[in-house]
This record gives structure tokens, C-alpha cells and sequence, in this order.
């Protein structure tokens, strides 16, 4: 592993160069991958119309975006270590539109969930260098507020994603949630040929590290599409069972790799401090509760209580907001008393939070549900913040692309794992508890075929309304249908507290510091 230190940084003058100006510099490249994130589901009916995709490939248009970001993030992060930040920062900003402009003007699903791969690949390009920038500018005592307010971004860019998404689709068509990256990209390019510093690189005299780049990106994305598959087709189909056996194979070779490259694609010596590593996992734990619980409460919120989706989103906003608003206090807090009593705090609101949505009925009031959603905001805020610190910075700042790229990667890869995981439960209760509550109610008792066809649409918040049924009947099969999806969202969700609940016991073991000393620049 080199040992060559961090290059100095240019003199600020006024906002170019700066802490500050860099943060001003990097925001709308941030939100604007962030707000892709979520802005896209709204888009999705009225792709599938347009473009005749079926539901698996519209999942694919969500699922491609996630792979491309998921599987490059590492190595994203060592090119901008290598060639510097400001460089990948630019180019990421660059590519992104121009992939957004080539989904928007697609012929056919096929080609549009290609360039939604292709964005996520310049996705990965930018998040770890815009991070990377932050690590080397500003230094280890304002580390915290500067991750603060970063996540105060994602959060608003997050919450207002659903909202801005049914606003454009709704006026202008769905091209238009993609489109409106040409301008939010053009705002970000032009501030960051302003504001950014020269481009310095932080690992100058590294290579690239070839082998371990292939070894990476094939387990990262076997890993990824058996998580994507396993809901569809069953966690022991072949077709899962080999992806998760060449994730595995393909994952111990990098892990023996890496041991002998002079230049290593990921250095696992920062993993040697625990805060980096303990960091990681709860960074994984923490997207594992949160996006694997948020991605059934949508079904939930418009499924059993009839929202609609402009519904839905408002209904989201004390958790998103509180983020947006908690995320720059959570930074001061953890620079003044570092970075592990904070995140535990955190991740003890959060499982509250996750505990009071398992109690969730059919006719739970909004106060119920909004009390959830703050406690889970306010402890997500704490703990994205001190997560990220702890793994970025703790690392050496001349890895500050790949330390970056490992939080992100974490996030992603938890958030599929989640779903994945609390999916595969909510199936399972569904299964075991349909057909009770359909005898409960007089019905006829679905069974083998029936019933594992009707699994898939109740634990969407639907049910299984034969043509030309009564208004009665059709009003008893879906109160057995919500019953079951509650059966399984209660468990699925009390998972979810427990598994943040052993996050916030493990996140007491981190170094009560935030950053290793490493000097950047003084503001």
C-alpha cells in the first residue's frame, strides 16, 4: 500500500477553492442523482403505457439505475483518488445528462433501461468525488457539519423527488423527469468549472488495478441481480442460487487479490480502523431497515388506505423533511462530540420510529403515521451523518474516493438487501396467513397455485377480485387481503426495529472521533 501523502491544496480565494464554495459547487450534481433516485417512480405507469413495458421491466427501469451505480461506486472512487475528484466530478456531471437526455428520446424499454445503466455508471463517477472533495477540503473539525449538510441535500432531493416527478409527468409527459436534468446539470457543470479547485489528485502514483476491478465489478453484480431476482423467482431458483454462488466466488478472489497489488483497487488496510469498518456495517444495517420497510409502505399508504400517489408523497414528508432540516444540527453535534453517541442515539429513534409503523392498521390515523415517520427522519439524519463520518474520516484523505465509494456502495447494497430480504418475509406471512383470514371471512380457501398467484398482488396492498364478483364479496376478500399484507408489514417492519436496535448496541463499539487528524485546509 503507498504511503505517499495527500498533495497540498490551492489557497481559497474568496469562494473558488474554498470549503464552502466547493459545497456550493457540488450540491446540484448531488441532488440531481439523488432526486433520480425517486423522481423515476412516479414516471413508471406512464413509461409502461408509452412504451408497452411490462412490470418486470418496469422494475428493471429502477433495478438498471441501482446496478450501474452499485456495481462501479468502488471503482469510481479509486479513478478519482488516481486522476482527482474534480476531474471525475466533471466528467460524472457530463455523462449523466447526456444519458438522461438518451433515456428521454429512447424508442423502447430496452434501450431506455440501457441508458439507465449508463447514468447510473456516471452516477457512481460523481458521488464518491463529490464526497472525495469534501474529505480534502475541509478540515477534521468541521468534517461533521460539512456531512451534514450533504445529507440535508440527498433528504431534500429525496423528498422532493415524488412531488416534482407527478408535477412534470402530469404537464409535460414522462421524458420530462429525465430532461429535467439538462438544466439542474448545467447548473452543476458551470459551478463546478467555477468553484472547484484545480484538479489534485490525492493518489497520484497509484495504477489501476485491473484484476481486482473485474473480480469486484462481476461479485458486486451477481450480488445485485440475485437480490434483484430472488423476489421474482425464488430464493432457491438456480438462477439465484448460481448468482449468489459467483458473488461469493467471485468476492473471496478479490478479498485474496487485493493482498498482493503494490496499488490495490480497494486498500483493505482502512478497514484496519474499526470505526471505518463498524461504520460500513451500519451503514448497510440502516439501508436494510429503512429502504426495505419504506419500499412496502408505499403499498401500504395507497394499497390499504387508498392514497394516491401526490397522497402518498405528502405523507412522507415529516420523514424526508425532518432529514433535510436535522441533517446540518446532526453535523455540528458530531463535531463537537464525535461520531458514536450521535449515530447510536439515532439508530435507538430510528428503530422507535420503525416499531410504531409495525403497529400500523387498516384505519391508523395520520398522526400515528407521521409520529413514525419524524422519529424515523430525525434518527436517520443522526445516523447517515455519523455513519458517513466514521467511514470517511477515519480514512486517509488520500483514499477519500474509495472510503466515498465504500459508504455509498454499503447504502446501495443494503438497500437491496432489504428489500430483498423483508420482501421474502412479507411473501412467507402472506402465504401462511391468507388463507385463514379468507375462512374467517366465509370464503372459499385459496390453495397451492391460487394462492401463491395471489401472493404476489396482495403483498402489493392489492387483492385478488374475480370478474363479476359482488360488491360484498368483493368487500370481504379485500379486507382479507389488507389483513394478510398487515401480517406480513408488522413483521417485516418489527425486523426492521430489531435490526436497527443490534445497529445501535454494535455502533457503541466506533472511537468516540470522527476523522484520523490528517490535516486538510483550515477555513
Amino acid at each position: 500500500m503507498t504511503t505517499t501523502a495527500a498533495p497540498p491544496v490551492a489557497q481559497a480565494t474568496g469562494l473558488r477553492a474554498s470549503p464552502w464554495g466547493t459545497l456550493v459547487a457540488i450540491a446540484f450534481g448531488v441532488m440531481m442523482v439523488a432526486l433520480d433516485g425517486t423522481i423515476v417512480a412516479v414516471a413508471n405507469p406512464a413509461i409502461g403505457a408509452s412504451l408497452g413495458a411490462s412490470l418486470a421491466e418496469l422494475q428493471w427501469v429502477t433495478h438498471g439505475y441501482l446496478l450501474g451505480l452499485a456495481v462501479f461506486l468502488i471503482t469510481a472512487g479509486r479513478l478519482g483518488d488516481r486522476f482527482g475528484h474534480r476531474k471525475m466530478y466533471l466528467v460524472g456531471t457530463v455523462g449523466f445528462v447526456l444519458a438522461s437526455v438518451a433515456i428521454a428520446l429512447s424508442a423502447g424499454v430496452i434501450m431506455l433501461i440501457a441508458f439507465r445503466i449508463l447514468q447510473g455508471v456516471f452516477g457512481a463517477l460523481l458521488l464518491p468525488s463529490a464526497m472525495g472533495l469534501l474529505r480534502s477540503v475541509f478540515p477534521p473539525h468541521k468534517l461533521g457539519r460539512a456531512f451534514g449538510v450533504f445529507g440535508s441535500l440527498i433528504g431534500a432531493a429525496t423528498a422532493g423527488g415524488p412531488i416534482i416527478g407527478g408535477l412534470l409527468v402530469g404537464s409535460f409527459g414522462w421524458q420530462a423527469v429525465f430532461y429535467i436534468n439538462v438544466p439542474v446539470g448545467a447548473v452543476a457543470l458551470g459551478l463546478g468549472l467555477w468553484l472547484l479547485a484545480a484538479n489534485r489528485p490525492t493518489d497520484p502514483g497509484s495504477r489501476l488495478d485491473v484484476p481486482g476491478i473485474v473480480l469486484l465489478s462481476v461479485a458486486i453484480f451477481a450480488l445485485v441481480w440475485a437480490l434483484v431476482e430472488a423476489p421474482a423467482v425464488g430464493w432457491t431458483h438456480p438462477v439465484t442460487l448460481a448468482s449468489l454462488g459467483a458473488a461469493l466466488l467471485f468476492g473471496a478472489a478479490f478479498v485474496l487479490w487485493e493482498r498482493r497489488p503494490a496499488h490495490p483497487l480497494l486498500p483493505l488496510g482502512i478497514f484496519a480502523n474499526p470505526s471505518v469498518s463498524i461504520g460500513t456495517v451500519l451503514m448497510v444495517l440502516m439501508a436494510l431497515g429503512l429502504m426495505g420497510s419504506l419500499f412496502f409502505i408505499t403499498f401500504y399508504l395507497q394499497g390499504v388506505r387508498g392514497m394516491s400517489p401526490a397522497q402518498t408523497g405528502m405523507q412522507l414528508i415529516p420523514m424526508t423533511a425532518m432529514m433535510a432540516i436535522t441533517s446540518p444540527i446532526a453535523g455540528r453535534v458530531l463535531d463537537r462530540f464525535g461520531a458514536r453517541i450521535p449515530t447510536a442515539l439515532g439508530l435507538v429513534l430510528s428503530a422507535l420510529g420503525m416499531f410504531l409503523l409495525s403497529r400500523l392498521d387498516a384505519d391508523s390515523g395520520v398522526a400515528h403515521i407521521s409520529i413514525g415517520f419524524v422519529l424515523l427522519g430525525v434518527g436517520l439524519s443522526l445516523v447517515m451523518t455519523g455513519a458517513t463520518a466514521a467511514i470517511i474520516g477515519n480514512a486517509p484523505v488520500r483514499f477519500a474516493g474509495v472510503a466515498s465509494a465504500v459508504q455509498q456502495a454499503a447504502m446501495q447494497l443494503g438497500g437491496s438487501l432489504g428489500t430483498a430480504v423483508l420482501g421474502a418475509v412479507m411473501s412467507a406471512t402472506i402465504v401462511s396467513t391468507l388463507p385463514g383470514h379468507y375462512a374467517a371471512a366465509g370464503l372459499d380457501v385459496p390453495a397451492g397455485e391460487e394462492l401463491a398467484g395471489m401472493q404476489s398482488l396482495v403483498a402489493q396492498g392489492g387483492a385478488a377480485l374475480p370478474e363479476g364478483v359482488a360488491p360484498e364479496t368483493a368487500q370481504a376478500i379485500t379486507q382479507a387481503s389488507n389483513l394478510a399484507f398487515l401480517d406480513g408489514m408488522h413483521l417485516a417492519f418489527g425486523i426492521a426495529a430489531v435490526v436497527m436496535t443490534f445497529a445501535a448496541v454494535l455502533s457503541l463499539a466506533m472511537r468516540s472521533g470522527t476523522t484520523t487528524g490528517e490535516p486538510a485546509v483550515h477555513v
